[in-house]
């Protein structure tokens, strides 16, 4: 399993994502996989009839996962099936590549090849939509911005633009109805791993913000609970 990481989220508004890309660009290198600076993100989150993800991400449940299929500015060439795990204020992802067809297929409900994937995070996954009734459940998309510091491996992010698929769970149909997820609102975050460099904790420092829990699947949930 990859080692955990420390997570920072912040809340912020427009005004301060523009003061905080400026700073971020004077100091970071831009992320090489971003177009022009950033990229569409498109996420499938899972849970069960109970809505096991959402209900422990409100409750503040210290351990916890979610699973999500993930791919970028609509381009399924490639696409990630997921696993976020929290403990605390650390987090960690582990990931395994999905084919479009094979993304599709748990789409549909056709798992009978998950078992012999030969991958252990789908075979994980498989395992909790038997035993758990994980099902897909909404549609996330959204901007990111993202910046990265070698010191640290820091990643830190603007995320925006935050849309909602509501009950449509096709995610590789990009005519899928999707609308906003609320009021507009810019989400800041940044991830190390054993120490964040002063040079980084000064750049995104906003006075009055402070850390907060947001989570985009949970803001897309909650919208229409």
């Amino acid at each position: 399993m990859p080692d955990f990481r420390h997570e920072w989220k912040h809340e912020i508004s427009l005004s301060d994502r523009l003061a905080l890309r400026a700073r971020l660009r004077a100091v970071c290198r831009p992320d090489g996989h971003a177009v022009d600076g950033r990229y569409q993100i498109r996420s499938l989150y899972f849970d069960n009839l109970a809505d096991k993800a959402l209900r422990e991400k409100l409750d503040g449940v210290d351990r916890r996962e979610k699973f999500r299929i993930r791919y970028y500015n609509g381009d399924p060439s490639l696409i990630h099936l997921e696993k976020k795990s929290k403990r605390n204020a650390l987090g960690t992802k582990s990931t395994a590549e999905l084919t479009a067809a094979e993304a599709q297929a748990i789409v549909d409900g056709r798992l009978d090849w998950m078992p012999d994937s030969g991958r252990p995070l789908i075979q994980e996954l498989y395992s909790k939509i038997r035993s758990q009734g994980l099902r897909p459940k909404t549609i996330v998309d959204y901007t990111r911005e993202p910046f990265v510091y070698p010191a640290g491996n820091v990643r830190v992010t603007l995320d925006y633009g935050i849309r909602t698929g509501l009950s449509c769970t096709d995610f590789l149909n990009q005519n899928c109805p999707t609308v906003p997820a609320g009021d507009p609102v810019t989400i800041l975050e940044v991830k190390w791993d054993a120490f964040l460099p002063d040079l980084i904790r000064d750049a995104v420092q906003l006075e009055g913000r402070r850390t907060s829990s947001f989570s985009k699947y949970a803001a897309c949930r909650s919208f229409f609970l």
